[in-house]
């Protein structure tokens, strides 16, 4: 495979521990250039893992010609500028969710894209892991029947001090960690939404921390969900849970979202309980492969405009409900 180079337009966690990782794993990457707000920090970047090159600005890095293709890890308020700055200077961008604070900011961020020629898509690196495609696999053929309610949750740790507290910078556990509930529904649920509802207890500083939705389809379907920052402070604590339930069976998954390794989940269908066992590798490295190969080959993304959009859409009607 061609690689393509790359630049990362920020330093934060979710690059080093996460989508950076994933850079290293892929043979088609290659770790080009980094840039922070400070250079000293663009610099320690530079020398763990290995990039060719370090600025102190985010414009610097857009101004390099080498750069074909841009990963944004900002803090959510400054996704909408640095996305469209990005696509304006050529690059190819990849934004880590969620991409926009509402589907207007969205629209307009895939218009420039369109306008530019360049490709750009959302970071939700768990849409490209072999588990979540062997679930949405199973759904669609059939072997629950119709799917009529979906039951999910992602609850985390909570915040002594956080960016992820702040409402100025589109904080809230509805942007953190609903945004991987309503993917996963949307994912699973083909059809249009007529009913949402959704409550939350707030922050003082105004962040939903503990949210709960539900939603109605079309075609009949029901799910809900919840998420929130309400274990105990700075302790790593999660729970993760995911329940299919269909008309002539259900599924259900214990899975963490973005998890690795060996894991599995069950279809029980009568009597019959089917446990399927999935292999998958580092995400943000399929996430990467997958994103060049639709800017070298012209394949189609998991996540797509239209999907992006549409889990947008959902975000500002569940935002609106509960108040934020």
């Amino acid at each position: 495979m061609n690689k393509v180079k790359w630049g990362v337009l920020g330093t934060a966690n979710v690059a080093s521990w996460g989508t950076i990782p994933g850079m290293l794993k892929s043979e088609s990457c290659e770790l080009y250039a980094v840039a922070g707000r400070k250079l000293e920090k663009a610099e320690k970047y530079k020398a763990d893992f290995g990039f060719e090159k370090a600025y102190g600005s985010y414009e610097e890095l857009l101004d390099d010609k080498e750069v074909q293709a841009v990963y944004i890890p900002l803090p959510n308020n400054l996704h909408k500028e640095w996305v469209i700055k990005a696509l304006k200077a050529g690059k190819n961008v990849l934004c880590e969710k969620p991409m926009g604070l509402n589907d207007d900011e969205i629209r307009e961020m895939f218009k420039v894209a369109e306008e530019s020629g360049s490709f750009l898509m959302e970071a939700y690196a768990y849409l490209h892991s072999p588990y979540v495609l062997s679930l949405v696999k199973d759904v669609k053929s059939g072997v629950i029947g119709d799917v009529d309610y979906i039951e999910t949750a992602f609850i985390t740790q909570g915040y002594k001090e956080d960016i992820r507290l702040h409402k100025e910078l589109g904080g809230g556990a509805m942007y953190d960690l609903g945004c991987y509930c309503t993917t996963m529904i949307l994912s699973l649920i083909d059809s249009d939404v007529t009913l949402v509802k959704a409550d939350a207890e707030f922050s003082d500083g105004g962040v939903d921390i503990n949210t709960a939705g539900l939603l109605k389809f079309s075609n009949g379907a029901r799910a809900s969900f919840n998420c929130g920052f309400i274990f105990g402070e700075n302790t790593n604590s999660r729970f993760d849970r995911l329940l299919i339930h269909g008309t002539k069976g259900r599924i259900l998954s214990d899975v963490e979202y973005n998890q690795e390794g060996n894991v599995s989940y069950k279809i029980f269908v009568g009597d019959e309980v089917i446990e399927r066992n999935v292999d998958i590798p580092h995400n943000y490295s399929l996430e990467i492969e997958q994103f060049s190969r639709c800017i070298l080959y012209g394949e189609k993304p998991h996540v797509t405009a239209d999907f992006s959009i549409r889990n947008a859409e959902l975000i500002d009607r569940l935002l609106e409900d509960m108040g934020y």
